[in-house]
């Protein structure tokens, strides 16, 4: 089972918490996470359709999602959203901001609807908020996982409950994507 993770990284902190996010979907047995980075521009279009699920990951701006986000989202439309090529496909996201909110929730949104409107089923986070920066799920996100990053180094943060937050989604991900194959096999 394979499962890509397409991510974009302007500093380098969600480009640590897409490897959390990998580490989580690699838990499940026969799962496989494929990092995606969209910024080197070598998008592989044709073996999203080899994968049972994508996992969106962008860093959130001044509340918005990234660019580089936007236009992967406007050359998939063109490839895989007229034949549907992602319909019945598991999906879920993850975003990091530099503010502990930075409305990264609207960045969320936007994943699950650009993801809505290729027909993928989304996958939120199923665990209630922590109540402290040592507490997973510590941003209090539903519908992905989200994470806080000082202006430090990606050395320093995201801190490891917003990783352990991301790889948690990455497993459940893969588990619902198992769960999935397994009743289409039926």
């Amino acid at each position: 089972m394979k499962i890509a993770i397409v991510f974009d990284s302007g500093f380098g902190h969600t480009a640590k918490q897409a490897q959390a996010v990998a580490e989580g979907v690699n838990k499940v047995v026969d799962a496989k996470a494929v990092l995606v980075p969209v910024a080197e521009g070598n998008v592989p279009w044709d073996m999203f359709e080899t994968c049972d699920a994508i996992i969106f990951g962008f860093p959130t701006y001044n509340g918005l999602i990234s660019a580089r986000l936007k236009q992967f989202m406007e050359d998939s439309t063109q490839r895989a959203w007229t034949p549907q090529k992602w319909r019945n496909k598991i999906a879920a996201g993850f975003t990091n901001s530099g503010a502990i909110h930075g409305d990264k929730l609207n960045s969320l949104i936007s994943m699950a609807l650009f993801a809505a409107q290729h027909g993928m089923i989304w996958v939120g986070l199923d665990m209630f908020p922590g109540n402290g920066s040592e507490d997973m799920n510590r941003v209090g996100g539903w519908l992905g996982a989200m994470a806080q990053s000082d202006n430090d180094s990606p050395d320093v943060t995201p801190i490891e409950s917003d990783l352990k937050t991301a790889a948690h989604l990455g497993q459940r991900v893969a588990e619902v994507a198992a769960q999935f194959r397994a009743g289409r096999a039926q």
